[in-house]
């Protein structure tokens, strides 16, 4: 059947409380992700200016399900391939996000889809690039107790997932600090907004959908980051110790490029 809502289509109600008359965006969906992110705005919204909120609710029509959001310009994927950010608005970007994730894991929840695509910016005026900076996609939010993280769920992008997440070694509030950070000699994802022009520290030779995409990711972070820590041998099973093992032989000592020697250049 065909989705009753349409890009650009006007809604009203009789008894609508939101009358401001902005753009907004419509999140329709018929899947537990949005009732769960509708939950987690409503939790943690008002605790922090830095996550897009959740401005209304559509009940009629009421299938699909409808959430209303705040509609913001850009994400920062776009904003940093169309022109590369400065050290001060990465400062400003890496504030903003680190406040939205401070609430979350002050309660134990973990976003779990830090990615630049899913950090959304308004435009400023004059030397003010960015007048907000706001972390959306909540709808994979869960707390650490949940059984998703219990279960260790694979979550995320493959490019931005943490090495115990792609390893399903169990996962919590410290794999959002690894797809962020908060210094950029850990930060994948500050690194490539210094670089800008899409450019990805982790990103394979090979094609998403190869066989070895997610291994070639690992590959570059043993590269770049160097040995997985020993402390793996306690929390990993035989077959993900045997991939560690793999990985660490399979990159040739000439290749290795601890990150406290890279070049600025590359960064």
């Amino acid at each position: 059947m065909a989705s009753l809502l349409r890009l650009g289509q006007l809604l009203k109600g009789r008894a609508s409380t939101n009358l401001s008359d902005q753009t907004v965006v419509i999140k329709s969906v018929r899947h537990f992700r949005l009732d769960n992110e509708r939950d987690i705005l409503k939790r943690f919204q008002f605790r922090t200016p830095s996550l897009r909120p959740l401005l209304d609710k559509i009940e009629d029509p009421s299938d699909p399900p409808a959430l209303v959001l705040k509609h913001l310009d850009d994400d920062l994927l776009n904003a940093s391939a169309a022109q590369r950010l400065t050290r001060l608005e990465i400062k400003h970007v890496a504030k903003c996000v680190q406040e939205a994730l401070k609430v979350f894991h002050e309660d134990g929840y973990v976003h779990t889809d830090i990615k630049p695509d899913n950090v959304l910016v308004n435009y400023g005026q004059g030397d003010i690039r960015f007048a907000d900076v706001e972390l959306a996609d909540c709808g994979s939010t869960v707390h650490v107790d949940s059984v998703f993280a219990k279960d260790r769920d694979i979550i995320g992008a493959p490019i931005w997932r943490s090495p115990e997440a792609q390893l399903q070694t169990g996962w919590g509030t410290p794999t959002d600090i690894w797809s962020f950070g908060t210094m950029i000699s850990v930060h994948v994802q500050l690194i490539t907004l210094i670089w800008g022009e899409n450019w990805f520290i982790f990103k394979p030779d090979v094609p998403a959908d190869h066989e070895e995409y997610e291994l070639k990711i690992l590959m570059k972070q043993h590269q770049f980051f160097g040995p997985f820590p020993l402390s793996y041998q306690e929390i990993a099973d035989d077959e993900t110790l045997a991939i560690l093992t793999y990985i660490m032989h399979g990159v040739p000592p000439a290749e290795m490029k601890p990150f406290g020697r890279i070049a600025e250049r590359e960064i």
